[in-house]
């Protein structure tokens, strides 16, 4: 299985790359490859339909799809900034939406997560993105926010509140089920 793994956040030092990097490591298994992707080389101008008439979907746009057509399975943790996603990826997703003949993922299976420094933990635009994206084309397989991340987050360990790592794992083993059963024929 080939899973893409990102962060819906252009900060260099991103909690939620940190944190999707560590929840992608529950996928890894023999065959299995992980590609980590940083929003910062997919680095567009803004999107807008004069720029679109004038000069077209920019190649990163058309990179970036290709990226998620590649994978089985998705791993995106989405920043919070001021309730909202963050400009970077909205930007990314703008553009990636208007190529022609495509939903911006395809159909592909997402687990959709958030962190934050504070006590929601990216709530706010995980609902949004939880409702969202499945217009965009995603099936969504579940989602998890993780609060104040500096308190529950470990370099090296992961999640160390056992109350939210018992409920990551649950949604883990469960989007794990859910993709064995896409991949298994019915016979």
């Amino acid at each position: 299985m080939k899973i893409l793994a990102f962060a819906a956040s252009n900060s260099k030092n991103s909690i939620n790359k940190t944190f999707v990097t560590s929840v992608s490591k529950y996928y890894k298994e023999a065959d299995d490859v992980i590609d980590i992707l940083d929003l910062n080389d997919f680095e567009m101008p803004l999107y807008s339909i004069d720029r679109e008439i004038e000069s077209g979907i920019p190649q990163l746009a058309l990179d970036f799809a290709a990226k998620i057509d590649e994978a089985d399975f998705l791993l995106i943790s989405i920043a919070e900034y001021n309730g909202s996603y963050n400009v970077g990826y909205k930007n990314i997703i703008d553009w990636v939406s208007r190529i022609s003949g495509r939903k911006t993922f395809n159909g592909k299976p997402v687990f959709l997560l958030a962190t934050s420094p504070g006590p929601m933990g990216g709530s706010t635009v995980l609902a949004t993105a939880v409702n969202r994206i499945a217009w965009d084309g995603a099936e969504v397989l579940d989602s998890f926010s993780l609060p104040q991340f500096g308190s529950n987050f470990e370099a090296g360990k992961g999640v160390t509140n056992i109350e939210y790592r018992s409920k990551l794992e649950a949604k883990v083993r469960a989007t794990k089920r859910a993709l064995k059963e896409k991949a298994t024929p019915l016979g």
